[in-house]
């Protein structure tokens, strides 16, 4: 009789137990998927291929940054909105009739979206650097 009692008890206390600490190894994962940080951007399309480095910033659901293309090109983004580990925002082109609509999700290290312009789609994709 003591002995199920035991049993039970035990039990009763191992599952909040196990269930506390799946929640605290999915805390970190959580805390990564934020856009914020310094990232290496590519996509491959129709006109070529873009590379980047992206500076990200969220405060909220406020997205901003830019694109730094070299050779003193800086693209800026425009209604930038974070939702999760979900990013969109545009971004015009230099001043040209072009605007991308960019929207990616946040996993990790890494982003891995879509652009849409000019009734176009081409992936892209971000790597961390730092």
């Amino acid at each position: 009789m003591v002995r199920q009692r035991f049993q039970a008890l035990f039990l009763s206390l191992l599952f909040p137990l196990s269930t506390l600490t799946a929640c605290a190894i999915g805390t970190p994962a959580t805390a990564s998927l934020t856009a914020d940080g310094i990232w290496d951007f590519t996509m491959s399309s129709p006109f070529g291929t873009v590379n980047a480095v992206v500076t990200l910033d969220t405060s909220g659901d406020v997205l901003i940054g830019t694109f730094d293309l070299g050779n003193g090109r800086l693209w800026s983004i425009e209604e930038g909105v974070a939702s999760s580990n979900e990013i969109t925002f545009k971004i015009d082109r230099d001043g040209s009739p072009m605007v991308y609509e960019m929207s990616g999700t946040v996993n990790g290290a890494t982003i891995d979206g879509i652009a849409r312009a000019m009734g176009a789609e081409a992936p892209w994709s971000m790597t961390r650097k730092d």
